[in-house]
């Protein structure tokens, strides 16, 4: 038995199968990948997959409670790497970070300036995507820490943290109706065009769970997953930005947008921290952590990391 099979195995179930993609994946053939699954099967004389012909259908019983193990071991693999990094190279490195595009545009960049004052030596690598993918990339070690608003929570294999609470405004231009309005009701935004997040993103299943209680179906003229490009559209005039607040408090007073809160409507967000559960931090993995959040701190995520529940609320 060795790493490389047991690294071909587990891509192999990641590509759904596809000893193709699998190979391409990993930068080598799909006959060697074919030849080295074929020898461990051999080698622990269990067929960790159901085969037609050349083909791969499925995992059977056997192979689930290996693809178990494997997870396993390739997790403390990785973790190993990490702690000779870290005892080798001392406070350099490479930090990951998978996280949505909000997150990275709006709330993190302080964060990660003092991270780099406070450890020049290491390089931070900021992955983009959907919540989706972070916990994804979280799962795959591509990203040791991520950062989203949505489905953290759901998904298996995470340690998750709340980080920090927002709401959601209303932006529109200066001489909009609703500029002048302190309290907006849903009533008064329904009947407007709304241009809003992608209901993958930024709470937006927030936004349509009070319309669906309200009994009001509001009129979506154009979603986007970048609140730049929200409030581009709101200027041209094609209707009602909803956006996280973030995305709204730097901007100068006076300018060519007003906005209004509106977490009266559509509550209270929280994004989470997350990392994969078993894995090694790193020391300035935690110290990123604790700069995203005074609530944060390394006593507490090692608990967490060890199963036990968080105990403060946001």
């Amino acid at each position: 038995m060795n790493l490389h099979q047991f690294r071909f195995v587990q891509e192999a179930v990641r590509r759904d199968l596809n000893l193709t993609e699998t190979a391409k994946a990993l930068h080598t053939s799909q006959p060697g990948i074919s030849k080295a699954i074929l020898e461990l099967e051999e080698e622990l004389g269990v067929d960790i997959f159901v085969r037609h012909g050349k083909r791969i259908r499925r995992v059977t019983e056997p192979g689930q409670q290996v693809l178990k193990a494997v997870e396993v071991i390739m997790r403390e693999v990785a973790n190993l790497r990490r702690i000779g990094d870290e005892y080798s190279k001392q406070e350099s490195g490479t930090l990951s970070i998978a996280t949505t595009h909000a997150q990275a545009r709006y709330f993190m960049p302080n964060a990660v300036a003092q991270l780099r004052k406070r450890f020049p030596k290491v390089q931070v690598v900021l992955h983009q995507g959907t919540p989706g993918d972070v916990a994804k990339m979280l799962i795959d070690d591509v990203a040791e820490i991520g950062l989203a608003t949505e489905l953290l929570t759901d998904a298996p294999g995470l340690v998750t943290l709340p980080c920090y609470e927002w709401q959601h405004v209303i932006v529109v231009p200066p001489e909009h109706p609703l500029a002048s309005v302190e309290r907006p009701t849903l009533e008064q935004i329904a009947v407007e065009p709304l241009v809003t997040y992608h209901r993958t993103f930024s709470g937006r299943s927030r936004v349509d769970a009070a319309f669906a209680r309200a009994r009001l179906v509001p009129n979506i003229a154009l979603e986007a997953i970048d609140a730049d490009v929200i409030k581009t559209y709101v200027r041209l005039g094609l209707g009602v930005g909803i956006v996280a607040e973030m995305a709204v408090k730097d901007d100068p007073p006076g300018g060519d947008l007003a906005w209004r809160p509106v977490g009266h409507l559509f509550g209270y967000n929280t994004s989470r921290v997350a990392f994969k559960r078993g894995a090694y931090l790193r020391q300035f993995v935690y110290a990123f952590a604790e700069l995203l959040s005074d609530r944060l701190s390394r006593p507490l995520i090692e608990r967490a990391m060890t199963g036990q529940p968080d105990t403060y609320d946001l």
